[in-house]
């Protein structure tokens, strides 16, 4: 794709200067950041043009310094201001200026001047705003032009005939729910803490204007498989006439590669030959230019670019669901990113540093990014279309803080989902429907994520399938987290540090969370007191072992149809040190070559992992155990436990939700037993296991590969919702051709005690595929893995 820097006009110089005291202007001191904030210019911030997805020639930039109050929020338009404002970063943020929180019972106002623009020859002037959070009125010369609902997605207005010639006058009042209602908000809080950030209100993206001619095109439909592209130009402004046409051609490299014409409002397909596909690999973008025409006169004239790409899921040739790239299974490995910044919040201090995170993504090894609870500045996915990075792109949720009564949130353990308002439920659909339509022309997005972790989840079958009718070019994660309904074309958990698997029929296998390794830097934190990750690490190495240790389960994990996980996370936020790099973007706390080594091992072709030892997450087994203390020997292969009682696991006690499926285990201590036969010996070896214990010892022929004091970083917390699995190749040597005994002691003093355990082996390359045929979603089922042929089986 030819790149374009665009040159800023004359006006557009007089627009930013007008009335600014830029010289006065900094950002308020005392917080963490970035080095990219040192070239933030009051004069023009983020000057870039905003919209390379439909770019005109003629635009004036808005960004810069405004007048702002704050104010109660039944008060009318101020009669005075209180200070300048860094449009456009949010109000809470240091770069704005201000760094002052909004409150619901608020209302936060703006005021600019501009002068008007050319207007000869009929045209209309376009006020456009990136993104405002939440609800927004816009005054131009006193006269209401338009009003918008939802913080995330962008929106427009006509402001031809409030405008005059001259010095104009603009007015925007913002007022912020933040987290006391059940509007969209991702992860804004006005009590920050945990997961949860500062909260951002106001506007935070660019705002600008645009001419353009009184019947003008207003947007671009864009969907291009492997083969074709099809467009669909709408139109704005007066009614078009009869005689418009619409004229796309298809550029490589300057040249025109395909043209074809048609009329507005119908969706043209357009054949590329040979065509070149988008990857991760080879980011590859054609050019579009569209233009309007009447009787072969130009009328108006955007450029966009698209790449040719395909997604679904499909089994492999084992009967796996993967995740398909162009016609090939592609291991996606991804990072959670947030999205945050410590001196513009939810607004990167500049292009650079937008696109820095992106690049750091690819060079660190991962092909993917989960964009978390936010949405992003259109030039953010620009920089993933054209850099080649995958984007599963959440929706941001909604629902009041979740510690508090009525919170629609669906805990881990419901089993039904929330009940909005007709009201709520109608916004909410409302903005899902229009980030698709804002971002929909993306190649680099492949997945929309409607719901996360049960956050104001409702009616998630109905949704997902309207996503998937309304936009059938990409997947849908229906949930991503908690409370699975069936529906999208994903099975994803959470599960920290993890990893973990659960499989669906028809469905592809995902892991939309794990890791959160957590290591703070001095000097490079948000807070001295507020620092977390799921599992905090004291150095550097540590951090790199435990990372290595959760790609090296997550590989063998690939052989039982794990399609892609993502890693929680990109950068530090506020007190989560659970990034990968710094929150202010200095350090990077692994080394990038050994990072990208290690991750390259996801994207070969996939492990062969098969049970040796089934668990009880499918199939109850029965084991051989003693309540309390064992006798000695007890983990050798020649103790007899033939005293022993028999009884089938999960070993749980009442007050743990395991125990109806198992076995009651009413005291604290208990010793289990099993014997398994083995034909082969598996070069890697990972458990599984569910576990709520104050300490496990695991041996196999009396050689302990597990101990809960010593590997505390492998066996955190405890399992809720899913098993972990656990990586002991270090240990697997102590397996033999022939009879083998798994022995196992657990310890748990407090109630809600819970114990399974199952083995599984990992060969690094495809086997036959009759042994692959053990690959089902129900492979755990010991009656499916008996059933073969002895001669085709690993494990007797």
């Amino acid at each position: 794709m030819m790149t374009k820097r665009w040159k800023l006009p004359a006006m557009f110089l007089v627009a930013i200067c007008m009335g600014s005291l830029a010289a006065d202007w900094k950002p308020v001191e005392g917080t963490l950041m970035t080095r990219w904030a040192a070239e933030v210019d009051a004069n023009h911030p983020l000057p870039d043009y905003p919209r390379p997805q439909m770019a005109r020639e003629n635009w004036i930039n808005l960004n810069g310094l405004w007048n702002y109050a704050i104010q109660p929020k039944a008060d009318p338009v101020p009669q005075s201001w209180q200070d300048q404002i860094l449009v456009p970063f949010c109000v809470e943020s240091a770069l704005s200026g201000v760094m002052k929180p909004l409150t619901p019972d608020q209302k936060l106002w703006y005021r600019r001047t501009f002068r008007t623009p050319d207007m000869n020859n009929g045209k209309r002037l376009l006020l456009h705003f990136g993104a405002v959070d939440w609800e927004s009125q816009v005054w131009v010369n006193g006269v209401l032009v338009g009003s918008h609902k939802g913080g995330h997605d962008p929106f427009s207005l006509d402001i031809t005939k409030a405008i005059t010639n001259g010095s104009n006058e603009v007015i925007v009042s913002v007022w912020d729910p933040t987290d006391t209602d059940s509007y969209p908000r991702g992860k804004q809080s006005l009590h920050p803490k945990g997961i949860w950030y500062t909260a951002v209100s106001g506007i935070w993206q660019t705002v600008w204007l645009e001419t353009v001619p009184d019947c003008y095109i207003s947007s671009l439909n864009v969907q291009a498989d492997t083969r074709r592209v099809t467009c669909r130009v709408s139109t704005g402004g007066s009614p078009c006439a009869d005689g418009e046409t619409v004229q796309i051609s298809v550029m490589e490299n300057g040249q025109v590669k395909a043209a074809v014409e048609g009329q507005p409002g119908e969706t043209i397909s357009i054949n590329v030959p040979e065509a070149k596909q988008w990857s991760p690999q080879n980011p590859f973008l054609y050019d579009l230019h569209v233009e309007m025409k009447r009787d072969g006169k130009r009328l108006d004239r955007v450029t966009s670019y698209f790449g040719m790409r395909t997604i679904e899921v499909r089994p492999d040739d084992r009967g796996q669901q993967r995740l398909f790239l162009n016609g090939r299974a592609v291991f996606q490995l991804g990072l959670l990113d947030q999205g945050w910044w410590p001196d513009g919040l939810y607004t990167a201090p500049t292009d650079d540093a937008l696109r820095y995170d992106i690049e750091i993504t690819k060079r660190l090894g991962f092909n993917m990014i989960r964009k978390h609870a936010k949405t992003e500045p259109d030039r953010w996915y620009y920089w993933c279309d054209r850099l080649g990075l995958l984007v599963w792109q959440d929706m941001p949720s909604g629902t009041p803080d979740i510690w508090q009564p009525g919170n629609l949130w669906v805990r881990p353990e419901h089993t039904e989902e929330v009940q909005r308002s007709p009201e709520s439920a109608e916004q909410f659909n409302h903005e899902l429907m229009a980030i698709i339509d804002a971002f929909r022309n993306h190649p680099s997005i492949i997945m929309w994520v409607p719901f996360n972790e049960g956050w104001g989840q409702h009616d998630a079958v109905r949704t997902s399938e309207k996503v998937k009718r309304y936009d059938p070019s990409r997947l849908v994660n229906a949930h991503s987290g908690w409370l699975d309904l069936g529906a999208g074309d994903l099975m994803d958990i959470h599960h920290y540090p993890g990893p973990g698997i659960e499989l669906a029929k028809g469905r592809a296998s995902v892991l939309g969370e794990f890791g959160g390794l957590g290591l703070p830097v001095t000097n490079h934190l948000w807070g001295s007191d507020r620092n977390w990750g799921y599992q905090t690490l004291d150095t550097a190495s540590e951090l790199a072992t435990e990372y290595k240790q959760l790609i090296q389960t997550l590989y063998s994990l690939t052989g039982l149809g794990m399609a892609a996980a993502v890693y929680t996370q990109t950068t530090d936020v506020e007190g989560e040190v659970n990034g990968l790099m710094t929150y202010d973007r200095a350090i990077i706390k692994l080394d990038e070559s050994w990072l990208r080594d290690v991750n390259s091992k996801l994207y070969g072709p996939p492990a062969t992992t098969l049970p040796m030892l089934l668990s009880s997450e499918k199939t109850p087994q029965t084991w051989k155990y003693r309540i309390g203390n064992p006798p000695d020997g007890w983990e050798q292969p020649g103790f007899t436990d033939l005293q022993w009682l028999d009884g089938p696991a999960p070993f749980a006690d009442k007050k743990n939700p395991f125990y109806p499926l198992g076995t009651l285990w009413p005291e604290k201590k208990i010793c289990m037993r099993r014997n398994f036969q083995l034909t082969k010996i598996p070069p890697m070896l990972t458990i599984q296991t569910a576990f709520n214990l104050d300490d496990l010892e695991v041996y196999i022929n009396g050689v302990k590969v597990l101990d809960q004091e010593k590997d505390r970083d492998k066996l955190r917390g405890h399992t809720s919702r899913h098993y972990q699995f656990i990586d002991i190749s270090e240990h697997v040597s102590a397996l033999k051709t022939g009879a083998n005994v798994i022995a196992v002691k657990a310890r748990k003093n407090a109630e809600e005690r819970l114990i399974d355990i199952g083995l599984y082996g990992t060969w690094p390359y495809p086997m036959e595929a009759s042994t692959c045929s053990l690959f089902q979603p129900d492979l755990r089922n010991v009656g499916l893995a008996m059933s073969m042929p002895a001669n085709q089986r690993l494990f007797p």
